[in-house]
């Protein structure tokens, strides 16, 4: 029973022990980084079979059809079939196309996708590398989509490509700016920038303690990996398939696994900075409850982002901008700077998180902060359809 209550690190120590017993030190050191880089490659490989089928159905669910049901029960097989379909399909390179930067771009862009999980905790134990600079970290491996997105369409010789790669410069550097404040409010209030730690040092989720910077930060995310209503770098009726328009095969399903590995990178790393990681009732007592403590989470982000696809329309391009720069931008330095006053409150040389009291004022804070953003949305809309003739301004 004591095995089972902390199964998965009981169950890796078996394994290192077991191969340690013909292994010297260095080869079981070896053979259990090859077991963490296999993971971190098929992790976004799983979540795109997953995610697939899950969103066809929610989409499904919310424009009153079924969505996928031939292959297999539910249709849970589609994405294997459609996975083969992809695969059987020609690899064509455009003929003026920048043949090696065509051909790196989609490496590059789902490598950068498995390179995420890296400092991400499922459980107390269970991380890849928990890094001393694990946040920046992932502020700095996200930076790569950009650079790959901007490799795939100047190289592939088309002009809805590069008018794809074009909108990714502005809309990923407007709401990396977002991104990087929410995230360095949590590590202001943490203390720390290690992934593990921050969850440890949740008293209570920050989603309730920072509601400004969880929605700054799932919002901006999801502008960064160009989901709905921030698909302007994709978007099929204005630039047909964006940056990846001339990719087919193999080199299309890497773009693919890159989007869908990416969001659930995103979902979990939300997870991780404002749901409280893995912790959940009687974690202390089993452990093993944690990792799906983490994904019943992250899942849960996951439908809020497809349920946002779902029903918002796109934005143009102007009102993405004025939005990042307009809305999110201020409200996230406000918030920074809030936080950065409410902790120098009765801080201790050694606190470790924020205490009951600061919680408290962090929490009025951010909701001094919403309220204030709403009421300047609201008076920017009823200006808006005053000045277009609309009914009712």
């Amino acid at each position: 029973m004591d095995y089972l209550r902390n199964f998965f690190v009981n169950l890796a120590r078996s394994w290192t022990a077991w191969i340690g017993g013909f292994l010297p030190d260095w080869g079981v050191n070896l053979v259990n980084y090859l077991v963490v880089g296999i993971i971190l490659v098929l992790m976004p490989v799983i979540a795109t079979l997953t995610l697939t089928w899950m969103e066809r159905k929610v989409i499904g669910r919310i424009q009153n059809r079924i969505g996928p049901n031939r292959v297999g029960p539910w249709g849970i097989f589609q994405a294997f079939a459609d996975a083969v379909k992809m695969l059987i399909k020609e690899d064509i390179v455009p003929s003026g196309a920048d043949k090696p930067v065509f051909n790196l771009a989609p490496i590059l862009i789902a490598g950068a996708a498995a390179l995420l999980w890296a400092v991400v905790p499922f459980g107390r134990g269970m991380i890849g590398q928990n890094l001393n600079i694990g946040a920046l970290y992932v502020v700095a491996v996200g930076s790569i989509t950009t650079i790959a997105v901007i490799m795939a369409g100047w190289s592939s010789n088309n002009k809805f490509a590069l008018l794809g790669a074009f909108r990714v410069v502005a809309q990923l550097l407007s709401y990396e700016i977002p991104m990087v404040l929410s995230i360095a409010t949590v590590v202001l209030v943490t203390g720390t920038m290690r992934m593990g730690d921050i969850v440890e040092r949740q008293v209570a989720p920050f989603i309730v303690v920072l509601p400004v910077a969880f929605i700054t930060y799932l919002l901006a995310a999801a502008a960064e990996t160009g989901r709905a209503p921030f698909d302007l770098l994709e978007a099929d009726s204005e630039i047909v398939a964006g940056y990846f328009v001339e990719y087919s095969g193999l080199k299309f399903g890497w773009f693919y696994i890159a989007e869908y590995g990416n969001l659930f990178a995103i979902a979990a790393i939300t997870t991780t900075l404002f749901l409280g990681g893995w912790r959940g009732p009687f974690v202390s007592v089993a452990p093993a409850l944690g990792p799906f403590y983490f994904v019943i989470k992250s899942v849960a982000v996951i439908f809020v982002l497809m349920w946002i696809r779902g029903t918002w329309p796109r934005f143009r391009i102007d009102q993405m901008l004025a939005f990042a720069w307009k809305v999110l931008v201020p409200a996230s330095l406000a918030n920074l700077l809030w936080s950065a006053i409410v902790l120098q409150i009765g801080r201790q040389p050694e606190q470790l998180g924020p205490t009951i009291v600061q919680m408290i004022l962090l929490l009025v804070g951010n909701v001094a902060i919403l309220a204030v953003t709403g009421l300047l949305l609201g008076r920017a809309a009823r200006r808006y359809a005053a000045q277009h003739g609309w009914a009712g301004a």
